[in-house]
């Protein structure tokens, strides 16, 4: 359990990728509510793994649905896409084990970060600690899509355009969306000042 002195360990300092990069293999689905429903019976189960390893999860972050498939009415790869927040992220003990033993496998370990995902990889699981930026990020973004539909069009109509084209790895797909999803983020943040 993470005392309360601060960090046990120094983070990790590179960027490792449990095997390799992959194609995106998967294309755009139209908005489907049983993401919705997929979302909230892996919260259960992430909550239920925290809590049986006696884990503090952010109450005010919780366990939150982000990304395309958290935004109704925006297409979007069918991964669910949800982010955790712990209290130490280097305490890879106090959380990462009870997500493996819940059945996720790790994907990513980088500093500040983890990403978990389900063996069928439809649900990614994003772990950062209690009061990163990224994840005030993810949720400003998805709450600003969910109430601007221009934003959500032009958002998904980029995607669009991406997935014509072949991504031998889906972290460059992910890249090539970085200049929009930067200025829909920026009118965002200035319309929540």
């Amino acid at each position: 359990m993470t005392n309360s002195g601060g960090r046990r360990r120094p983070d990790v300092t590179t960027v490792e990728i449990i095997g390799g990069p992959e194609a995106l293999e998967v294309g755009l689905s139209g908005y489907d509510a049983r993401w919705a429903e997929d979302y909230k019976r892996h919260r259960r189960r992430i909550l239920d793994a925290l809590a049986a390893q006696d884990v503090e999860v952010d109450v005010d972050v919780d366990v939150e649905h982000i990304g395309s498939t958290s935004v109704p009415g925006l297409a979007a790869k069918p991964i669910v896409d949800i982010v955790v927040a712990v209290a130490d992220i280097t305490a890879e003990e106090d959380y990462l084990d009870a997500l493996l033993a819940a059945g996720y496998e790790l994907r990513v370990r980088e500093p500040g970060h983890r990403l978990v995902r389900t063996p069928a990889r439809d649900v990614h699981v994003h772990v950062y600690e209690r009061g990163d930026a990224a994840v005030h990020e993810y949720l400003l973004f998805r709450d600003h899509l969910r109430t601007h539909a221009d934003d959500r069009a032009l958002y998904e109509s980029v995607k669009r355009a991406l997935f014509d084209q072949r991504w031998d790895d889906m972290n460059d797909y992910a890249d090539a969306k970085t200049d929009v999803i930067r200025a829909i983020k920026s009118r965002a943040e200035a319309a929540d000042r």
